[in-house]
């Protein structure tokens, strides 16, 4: 019998190895938080299907996305980044991602771990949504809102709260996985308080 799952990930085994491992789960990790940063970063305005087909890229381009080795990139880097043809050459989007870094060091000092300052926005415990079908998602709620005034406060770029909202569900902060998703009752039900 086939897993069901949510209609969105369906049409490249790559979107359904992130939707089965990755999407909706709680993830307390700074490192992956700041991958995740980068690439939602990146990904404004983009299919994030093209974003995991350039994970790769980045992660080799943006020093395994280690927050501090970015925050120290210079003119040089950018330049170097804007001739890379396994990331999206977009300037701005590059020069943010330098900026998010050292947005990111802030808040991780600031809050004793990055992890702090992101989960206290759905106090400390994922949202369980679990719709019944794609439409009842939202594209943004109160907590992306306010989550998107603060990274913005901190000096974020490219993170409005369209983007946070996609980022709290990749991040686990936001469980909306469909209700007849395997995902649901196999694996993601566990909510994980800080």
């Amino acid at each position: 019998m086939m897993k069901q799952r949510c209609s969105w990930c369906l049409s490249d085994p790559l979107y359904i190895s992130y939707h089965d491992d990755e999407w909706g789960r709680p993830c307390h990790d700074d490192h992956k938080l700041f991958e995740f940063l980068l690439l939602e970063g990146a990904q404004a305005g983009l299919s994030w299907l093209i974003i995991l087909k350039k994970r790769e890229g980045y992660r080799k381009a943006f020093c395994q996305f280690d927050a501090e080795k970015v925050a120290r990139f210079n003119a040089n880097d950018i330049e170097r980044l804007m001739k890379n043809p396994a990331i999206i050459r977009n300037h701005l989007k590059i020069k943010s991602a330098i900026k998010n870094a050292q947005a990111f060091l802030k808040l991780q000092e600031q809050h004793n771990g990055f992890h702090n300052f992101l989960w206290q926005f759905v106090d400390g415990c994922p949202i369980m949504r679990q719709p019944k079908t794609l439409s009842a998602i939202p594209a943004s709620t109160p907590e992306s809102d306010q989550l998107s005034k603060a990274l913005k406060k901190a000096g974020c770029s490219f993170f409005g709260s369209i983007t946070c909202y996609a980022y709290m569900q990749a991040m686990g902060l936001v469980n909306d996985h469909i209700s007849q998703c395997f995902c649901v009752s196999e694996k993601c039900k566990t909510s994980i308080s800080i």
